[in-house]
């Protein structure tokens, strides 16, 4: 009986026969794919959160003493009108309450590689809206980082340091850390901002028989900057600059205070004083303390681990 051997040609490529005849090229390729793999490896990102695009901003606007509705008739509603017409956005969603508006606008899930020029055309609309707004509105404000990912972190803390002096030796260590080469950001988390509040007595006040707003308006005429001109010389231009600036709580309150024909000094009527601001911004806090913390990541492209020993290096 005659058997018929087959046709590898109407069988088509065969990935195995292929191997077997030519095995010193396939173990020459395996070779050649394993060493580049062992160097690949070694220059692999380490990130415990990788960056990804976040498609979402939210617009926050602020007007001190206007009710809910207000906020929204007169602030929301105006911003939301300026942002239609824009393709990118798949929707938005307001919320608005006394002195505040927040609108949060969300792109279309396809929208991944148009998301720079998208943010533009909401802050041109936004910003062009600005006009329509009422007097007094504080804002609008962007924010759309919300896929920043941060690969160390740092807390610091000392005891019997008060809060100016622990805040200049971080920021002294946030700007040596900016002079690390592929630092790309440092943020600090946790700080509060320090403000001068001046809190009056009643009392005093309605014996002199004067108001808070009278004082106000002394206190913000004498810390007004202004422009006081300059001089013109043959080789110099020298700048004039009006003194008087408070630069201390103690110049504060040793302002003399003139209203309705009578003097008297800013610290006899009212305690003024340095504080954090109230109600604080979110803190941080390790092992139940409370703490500073900055956080820095590196430029695209450096890994985390080649960066991380610079940072320690430096410290």
């Amino acid at each position: 009986m005659k058997q018929n051997k087959p046709d590898l040609a109407k069988q088509g490529f065969n990935l195995s026969a292929w191997a077997l005849k030519h095995q010193s090229l396939v173990l020459y390729l395996m070779v050649v794919l394993s060493l580049g793999g062992i160097l690949a490896y070694g220059k692999l990102g380490m990130k415990e959160d990788p960056e990804f695009t976040f498609k979402a901003m939210v617009v926050r606007s602020f007007w001190p003493g206007a009710s809910a509705p207000e906020m929204e008739q007169q602030v929301t509603d105006k911003l939301e009108e300026a942002l239609q017409g824009i393709a990118y956005i798949h929707f938005t969603k307001s919320y608005s309450r006394s002195g505040e508006s927040l609108i949060t606008i969300m792109l279309h899930e396809d929208q991944k590689n148009n998301v720079t020029d998208a943010w533009y055309q909401v802050r041109k609309r936004i910003n062009d809206a600005k006009s329509k707004l009422p007097l007094g509105v504080v804002g609008p404000f962007f924010n759309d980082e919300f896929g920043d990912t941060y690969g160390n972190l740092y807390a610091f803390t000392g005891d019997g340091f008060s809060y100016p002096e622990l805040k200049k030796y971080i920021e002294l260590a946030r700007t040596e850390l900016l002079r690390i080469p592929d630092v790309n950001k440092a943020l600090l988390i946790g700080q509060q901002d320090e403000k001068i509040y001046v809190e009056y007595s009643n009392a005093k006040l309605a014996s002199l028989g004067i108001s808070p707003f009278q004082i106000n308006k002394v206190i913000a005429a004498t810390n007004t900057v202004t422009p006081a001109g300059a001089i013109e010389g043959k080789d110099e231009h020298v700048f004039l600059r009006v003194t008087g600036g408070f630069n201390a709580v103690e110049h504060l309150r040793s302002l003399p205070i003139t209203v309705a024909g009578k003097t008297f000094l800013l610290g006899d009527i009212a305690q003024v004083f340095r504080a954090t601001i109230d109600p604080p911004k979110p803190k941080c806090a390790i092992k139940g303390k409370t703490r500073w913390v900055w956080a820095s990541r590196c430029v695209k492209g450096v890994t985390s681990s080649k960066w991380a020993s610079r940072l320690m290096h430096r410290s």
